[in-house]
């Protein structure tokens, strides 16, 4: 959670309909508390991660096994040049890049078996990584509990829709290792826990992260030579 509460700070707008912001219902405590399970119980999810950047955006573009808490996918910049695409796979503490000058659109099922770089995970001063961390984050092998959701300052803020599901709009509460965090995190989520998006500031970015999940059909993560999946 370190990476999470360093790098988030509070969001404005991001949901519709009136009303907002409220105290959650206890429906609506119940399902701000599985959603991370949600992800679990699914093993993985498609994501798209579109990360700010004076630069140019960066989008990572693939899919996340949460239960063994490993990414993969390809990077695309745009208003930037060609230096930062390619195939990206990474873990709580390392990243792997395989740089390519024409990247695919989509990653291929199976990585290549060689031309990766490994690098340590920063856990400050880089969006990009900052982002792939709190992806990692967005799943849990157990709910949350629902009691202290709204002790802690969790919220209702509108309903909106994503790729056509009616979702309500929450924020998530305080982070356990830093008081007065409540609101870091905006979370769209469907009427069964599902979570469709997941929308956040990092560093010092003067616009958020955005990740998106179920753009794209899941594919099980296959590990590049080096990582070993969390099990």
């Amino acid at each position: 959670m370190a990476a999470v509460a360093a790098a988030a700070f509070l969001l404005t707008g991001g949901g519709s309909g009136s009303g907002g912001p409220r105290a959650l219902t206890s429906d609506e405590a119940n399902r701000l508390a599985i959603t991370r399970f949600r992800n679990f119980e699914a093993r993985g999810r498609a994501v798209t991660i579109t990360v700010p950047g004076t630069a140019g955006e960066l989008t990572v573009t693939g899919s996340v096994d949460y239960r063994g808490k490993l990414g993969y996918g390809v990077v695309h910049g745009t208003g930037r040049g060609t230096s930062s695409d390619g195939l990206i796979q990474w873990t709580a503490a390392s990243v792997f890049v395989h740089p390519m000058a024409n990247a695919p659109a989509h990653a291929p099922a199976s990585p290549p078996r060689s031309g990766w770089y490994r690098r340590p995970l920063r856990s400050s001063g880089s969006a990009l990584d900052s982002s792939l961390a709190i992806t990692l984050k967005l799943g849990s092998d157990r709910p949350d509990n629902a009691e202290l959701l709204p002790q802690n300052g969790a919220s209702w803020q509108g309903r909106d829709r994503v790729a056509g599901h009616p979702v309500d709009v929450m924020t998530g509460p305080s982070s356990p290792d830093r008081s007065g965090t409540a609101g870091n995190v905006r979370y769209w989520i469907g009427s069964d826990g599902t979570m469709y998006r997941v929308r956040v500031r990092v560093d010092s970015e003067s616009q958020p992260v955005v990740i998106a999940f179920d753009t794209q059909k899941y594919v099980p993560v296959e590990p590049v030579p080096g990582v070993t999946p969390a099990r």
